[in-house]
């Protein structure tokens, strides 16, 4: 799961080893003052999490592992 535009990373709602569904809320983004949650796209077992709150990110930057 990627970021769809620069900002900063206020939450992450997942932990290594949940298992997640297309559509699943994994992280919650701030970008232009607006919160924009990003979601998971695959069905899945989170593998890793890139990020913790307060992390700046890039677009295409990778915030949550799914396998």
């Amino acid at each position: 799961v990627t970021a769809p535009m620069p900002g900063t990373i206020v939450s992450v709602k997942v932990n290594v080893g949940d298992k997640v569904e297309a559509g699943t809320l994994v992280a919650v983004l701030e970008a232009m003052k607006m919160e924009n949650e990003i979601l998971a796209g695959v069905d899945g077992t989170v593998a890793g999490i890139s990020v913790s709150a307060g992390d700046s990110v890039n677009s295409g930057d990778v915030i949550v592992s799914v396998n």
